[in-house]
């Protein structure tokens, strides 16, 4: 699968999604996938990432909502042209599907909040790319 990029003042996120066969059950309907992201900032100011809302959707058109505090236990502070880097994974019940969201961010130089746009990207197993 191809990354994919959106950028939201200043601060860019990519996405690269991996389907994992090997931990995966078809025929208990069990799917996994893992995706590495990134988070550059690019905005000329000291940034926090406060929090995350993805929303996760199936093949069937079910979607959750998952929000919680920072990434993989942590809420990095991203000086000026930094990256953070994190891997997590996303187990869904059909073969294809899709995530996006938002990530909370803070300038820590006044602590004024914005929504930083996590990409659209597909969720799809190999057998189903042929």
């Amino acid at each position: 699968m191809n990354p994919v990029t959106a950028s939201t003042e200043g601060i860019e996120i990519t996405v690269l999604p991996h389907y994992h066969e090997e931990m995966s059950k078809p025929s208990l309907n069990k799917y996994v996938h893992s995706y590495k992201v990134r988070i550059t900032n690019n905005s000329g100011f000291e940034v926090q990432l406060l929090s995350r809302h993805w929303i996760i959707t199936d093949a069937n058109g079910k979607v959750r909502n998952v929000k919680g505090e920072g990434v993989i236990g942590q809420q990095p502070i991203l000086q000026q042209e930094q990256s953070h880097l994190y891997k997590s994974w996303c187990p869904l019940s059909t073969p294809v599907g899709k995530m996006s969201g938002t990530f909370t961010m803070i300038r820590t130089i006044d602590n004024s909040a914005f929504l930083a746009e996590i990409p659209e990207f597909r969720l799809i197993a190999d057998f189903k790319n042929n």
